[in-house]
């Protein structure tokens, strides 16, 4: 779908955010959980790593939400 219109367009991202966020978060769920047990961390470096998950997880939403939004109004495949 090729929006016309600012609505079409917010439309789209917003659709492609909520599957990008669906599909990305069991991965960091995963991450955290890990870092949780790793029994080789302090409670503060846990913490620290747990933020930095947190943070690539939200660069790689931001940059799958782009890519998946032009990919779409330029018609590209994959």
């Amino acid at each position: 779908m090729v929006p016309t219109k600012k609505e079409d367009l917010r439309k789209l991202v917003s659709q492609t955010t909520i599957e990008t966020y669906e599909e990305l978060t069991p991965k960091l769920i995963q991450l955290i959980e890990q870092t949780k047990q790793d029994a080789s961390l302090t409670e503060a470096q846990k913490q620290d790593e747990i933020s930095l998950h947190m943070l690539g997880y939200i660069k790689s939403c931001t940059n799958e939400i782009i890519i998946e939004v032009l990919a779409e109004i330029l018609g590209l495949e994959e």
